[in-house]
């Protein structure tokens, strides 16, 4: 049986901050699955050139969003399941491979949700889906990062 964990907990695990940090909350998270949430504000300086006429959050962004979601708050989760995580995390992205079929624009709020594949030797594995407001499918795929704490070199 796992015991309780605070959503706020894990996020102020996370290693990132804003500009950079594309997670407002966490919905749901367990030992196999985590659903979270994010709202691309428009104040982004990435949208004053992608696209200056017609601004979209660019996919790489949208990468990003599901890696933080649905690979490292789910990696701080099973990390801290069994030992108190001591600091921020080190993460590193090891691969992703994602498919894009809707546009994200600016100030719209998304929800990524990820299912374990495994998770050996603090490499963490997930096929991650990112959907709009209207629940239609933004993107999709299969994300991988090392996760281990940077107090304990594990």
């Amino acid at each position: 049986m796992l015991k309780p964990v605070d959503k706020k907990d894990i996020l102020k695990h996370l290693p990132y901050s804003k500009p950079f940090l594309f997670v407002d909350k966490i919905l749901e998270i367990n030992e196999n699955s985590v659903t979270g949430q994010y709202t691309f504000s428009p104040e982004h300086d990435f949208y004053k050139g992608h696209f200056k006429a017609n601004p979209l959050t660019p996919g790489v962004i949208l990468t990003e969003c599901m890696a933080q979601i649905g690979v490292v708050c789910l990696g701080i989760f099973l990390l801290n399941k069994d030992k108190i995580i001591s600091g921020r995390p080190n993460i590193a992205l090891s691969s992703s491979e994602v498919e894009y079929f809707k546009s994200v624009i600016p100030g719209e709020t998304v929800k990524v949700v990820s299912e374990k594949q495994y998770f050996r030797f603090n490499k963490l594995k997930c096929k991650v889906s990112m959907f709009n407001n209207s629940e239609e499918l933004v993107c999709r795929g299969v994300i991988a990062g090392m996760i281990l704490d940077k107090e304990r070199n594990e």
